[in-house]
């Protein structure tokens, strides 16, 4: 079948506007399809369908779908840009047959490919995420993404073991690591795409917990089973990666994912308990479920060895992120105007939002104020703020004068809040994540 878009008129008695491949196709049957259209009743509303038979032997079924008005852009007050939203959304259905989409009668080949691209980074995510933590263990993880890269001459992938994190003295990952029987793996991603390969990199970090139990603070049981996706941040950075490189962008991206299981063993971490960052600051473990950040602690520090132009990290890190913002928008914790606009401009190109929260000193107190370490990892006020006091904590790993820490634990998962996803793990914000890097990489050509 064919599938054609009709926009909505300005005025509600107007004819309706086709696309333009819409238009060839009515002339091709010789204005028979706009004679129906108009026959079958009002206007087509924007998401709603008609479906044709017999128009042309080439296609047994014609389908046109509204598209809502046609100079939709960018909505300032949704943030992002309406009429690609809503194409997004067309003919989506919760019960529809598997289909492979081609492009027809348009000159946008260019940017529907680009599309495709794009989505298959993000289903490699949610692959990532939604597959059981038995399979995805942290070395299945970092070979599967070495595999996805290995036909590049341009990538470089390091899957780094236990023997040298220890002597990265990764303290604060390790103390995460040691409560599982899976060992912990560092992968490192080298993507040298730019023209230079001494230029300074994107570097992005996610945080990689395969399977996340709370440790010996124990999260409750119902539930629990989606917790194999608290890896979706290095899903999200290496998925965007692998599109990155194949879409040849021309810059270099460094992707960092310290990936390890959080479990309650005899040698988990206990609350309490004091370790090392790779800095030499102390952390008390006062809560074992508020792991992430030990982990992205050390890989931020890392991610200072490369003299980078900006570093990014992505974590499904607080519930609170969860409760302030919901699956509308990833919260974004910046020290960069100029790192924030890039991510505000490349959501709202994508749909998949972002929307800046507070980086305040007002929160790095709750967690610098600490009777036993430097810092503790979690607020002086427990639950107050957690997603900002979450951030304040990475701060503390942080000196670079570009960084910028997505909270990606609202945007999980999906139930029907986005009609273009399944219900399931959601592999967002990867789209958004590789736009950005697109952004940057154009204004380093230029």
């Amino acid at each position: 079948g064919l599938v054609l878009g009709v926009y909505s008129s300005e005025k509600d008695d107007g004819a309706a506007q086709f696309t333009s491949a819409g238009d060839a196709f009515d002339r091709l049957v010789s204005g028979k399809l706009r004679a129906l259209l108009s026959l079958c009743g009002p206007p087509l509303k924007k998401g709603k369908t008609r479906i044709f038979h017999g128009l042309h032997q080439d296609f047994p079924s014609v389908v046109v779908v509204g598209l809502g008005k046609k100079n939709a852009g960018i909505n300032e007050q949704e943030n992002w840009n309406e009429g690609k939203e809503n194409i997004r959304t067309a003919l989506k259905q919760k019960k529809k047959p598997v289909v492979t989409p081609q492009l027809h009668g348009s000159a946008e080949s260019e940017a529907w490919q680009k599309g495709v691209v794009y989505a298959e980074g993000q289903n490699l995510a949610r692959y990532l995420m939604e597959a059981p933590a038995n399979y995805i263990t942290p070395i299945k993880f970092a070979e599967h993404i070495e595999q996805k890269l290995r036909s590049f001459s341009n990538v470089k992938v390091h899957i780094r073991p236990e023997s040298w994190i220890t002597t990265q003295e990764m303290g604060a990952f390790l103390s995460v690591a040691k409560g599982s029987a899976e060992p912990p793996i560092f992968l490192e991603i080298h993507y040298l795409g730019g023209a230079n390969t001494d230029d300074s990199p994107l570097v992005f970090v996610g945080k990689g917990v395969t399977f996340d139990s709370g440790g010996i603070s124990l999260k409750p049981s119902s539930g629990m089973d989606a917790m194999r996706a608290d890896m979706g941040g290095a899903a999200t950075v290496c998925s965007a990666i692998v599109t990155a490189a194949a879409l040849n962008l021309p810059l270099n991206i460094i992707g960092l994912a310290p990936l390890c299981e959080n479990m309650p063993s005899g040698k988990a971490n206990k609350p309490g308990d004091v370790v090392r960052a790779k800095n030499g600051k102390t952390i008390q473990v006062d809560n074992t479920d508020a792991e992430g950040r030990l982990l992205l602690a050390d890989a931020l520090c890392y991610a200072h060895n490369f003299n980078a132009r900006a570093i990014v990290n992505a974590a499904t890190l607080t519930g609170a992120m969860d409760v302030a913002l919901g699956s509308a928008a990833t919260g974004v914790f910046t020290n960069s105007s100029w790192l924030w606009t890039h991510l505000y401009e490349a959501s709202i190109l994508t749909g998949d939002r972002v929307w800046r929260m507070p980086l305040f000193e007002h929160y790095t107190k709750q967690v610098t104020d600490c009777p036993l370490a430097d810092v503790s990892n979690i607020g002086k006020y427990s639950r107050a703020g957690g997603a900002c006091t979450a951030a304040a904590f990475l701060k503390e790993f942080v000196t670079a004068s570009h960084w910028a820490h997505l909270d990606i634990a609202g945007v999980m998962a999906n139930k029907d809040e986005v009609p273009y996803l399944r219900k399931g793990m959601a592999g967002r914000p990867t789209r958004t994540l590789v736009e950005f890097a697109a952004r940057l990489s154009q204004d380093s050509h230029n």
